[in-house]
């Protein structure tokens, strides 16, 4: 399969953006458009510990969180809804397993689709489990396990595949700790979209044998970690400055799963998906206010600003006051989505949108460059370098130091000491970065073969 580049924007300009709205729309499911008009919750969930002990245990924890799920969604009458399962280890590393979670879920929302007339559709998020230890195998046995799990679920009842893929991330783990800006680059930019397009090439591939769609991916792996270590406003473990490179960064990654076919909705936790909608037009999921089940961001109100499906990131199944979690959370959802849905019908939809975007945009870097407007001026230095994967990722680094520094001076953005300087090296690393892929390339293969030891460049990687 052919790899298209995106050397152009979707959007003539960033004020186009819109929550609900997409410029290419997603069918899927059981009457489930997906960016056409309204948006619609997502919910994700993760079933207790023990339900793992046996296939069908899990798959009667699966079937009480599907009931639970779409029986608060009838009750409430919410129009839609989109189920994620994330897979837990034994559903990937045991395909069948998948599978019959798969089946089961979707049977389950055949009868309140034919009985309720609800739209709904089921993605499966099969787990990356290409690793022997410590050591990233992404081309060995356990890949062609993987794509089984893709394979089976999607024949018993997926209607979305996604992943979140690993690739780079040993050499990224190596350079984050360090502040090392080539390192993070090269893990992110370069190694993880190299494997990105192996891996949706075959997803893709899976996905057209079995009539279903090729979702997309999340740098889960390499720039949620960076803001994870980042933290809160109070942490020093890593400056927030330097998470946003990251991310900036991850959105040319990422972007490669739609280069290779993929269609989109982006998955939830991919904070870089603002910009890879400005880029492909997709349909895209988030989370943020509602993710504090799962993990604090600095900007939970910004990332519903052009959202087409809402996530809660992850519950684990079991009882609150007010009903299981899942039933609780898909709720939330749904009201969420009902004041967007509602601001489009009244025409006020990009009032709401600033509203949202304004509430977060100054509080933090990470949000002050995700911001619709920003983002969208990332996305457009990774287009207009769409057909080098270092020199894109690079000028969305260079991009991100630029609008933070723009930030600061017209004293909107506040930085403290330890972010500014954290900008700063940033930046003077960038400087230092050589102008052609193959210099870099170089650079990086002698210094991480020598410097990590769990990097084995030959086994995993085609650049």
């Amino acid at each position: 399969m052919t790899v298209t580049r995106y050397t152009k924007m979707a959007y003539a300009n960033a004020d186009e953006m819109i929550f609900g709205k997409a410029k290419f729309p997603v069918k899927a499911g059981l009457g489930l458009e997906i960016g056409a008009g309204l948006t619609i919750p997502e919910l994700n969930y993760a079933p207790r510990p023990q339900a793992g002990v046996s296939k069908e245990a899990l798959v009667k924890e699966y079937e009480r969180i599907t009931r639970d799920a779409m029986g608060r969604i009838v009750q409430i009458g919410a129009p839609a809804v989109c189920l994620e399962s994330e897979h837990v280890q034994q559903m990937s590393n045991n395909p069948s397993w998948g599978a019959a979670v798969a089946h089961a879920q979707k049977t389950i929302m055949e009868e309140f689709h034919d009985e309720y007339g609800v739209k709904c559709a089921l993605r499966h998020t099969i787990g990356d489990i290409r690793e022997d230890r410590d050591f990233l195998a992404l081309r060995a046995k356990q890949n062609t396990t993987m794509l089984e799990a893709f394979d089976q679920c999607a024949a018993q009842g997926a209607d979305l595949l996604s992943i979140e893929t690993m690739g780079g991330k040993e050499v990224f783990d190596y350079a984050i700790i360090r502040d090392d800006t080539a390192g993070i680059l090269f893990g992110i930019g370069v190694l993880g979209t190299s494997d990105m397009e192996f891996v949706w090439q075959n997803i893709v591939d899976i996905a057209k044998k079995n009539k279903v769609v090729a979702a997309g991916d999340t740098d889960c792996a390499q720039a949620n970690t960076a803001m994870f270590i980042a933290g809160g406003l109070l942490d020093k473990n890593l400056a927030h400055t330097t998470a946003i490179v990251a991310r900036c960064i991850s959105a040319a990654r990422t972007l490669a799963a739609y280069e290779s076919g993929a269609t989109g909705p982006g998955k939830d936790c991919g904070y870089e998906n603002t910009i890879i909608k400005s880029i492909a037009g997709i349909p895209i999921t988030q989370e943020g206010k509602t993710s504090t089940c799962a993990h604090s961001d600095v900007m939970g109100n910004l990332t519903m600003q052009v959202c087409d499906m809402w996530s809660n990131e992850s519950v684990e199944y079991h009882g609150e006051f007010g009903g299981t979690t899942v039933q609780c959370w898909v709720e939330s959802l749904a009201y969420d989505c009902s004041l967007m849905n509602t601001a489009i019908k009244t025409g006020n939809e990009k009032i709401l949108r600033d509203l949202l975007t304004l509430s977060d945009k100054y509080r933090d870097p990470q949000g002050y460059v995700l911001a619709y407007d920003n983002a969208f001026r990332v996305g457009e230095a990774i287009a207009k370098n769409g057909n080098d994967t270092y020199l894109r990722s690079k000028a969305a680094a260079e991009t991100c130091c630029a609008i933070l520094d723009e930030g600061v001076k017209s004293g909107k953005l506040l930085l403290t000491k330890f972010e500014l300087n954290a900008l700063d090296a940033v930046k003077k690393d960038l400087a230092k970065l050589p102008a052609e892929k193959a210099k870099f390339v170089d650079q990086c293969l002698a210094k991480y073969n020598a410097e990590v030891p769990v990097f084995e460049f030959s086994k995993n990687y085609v650049l």
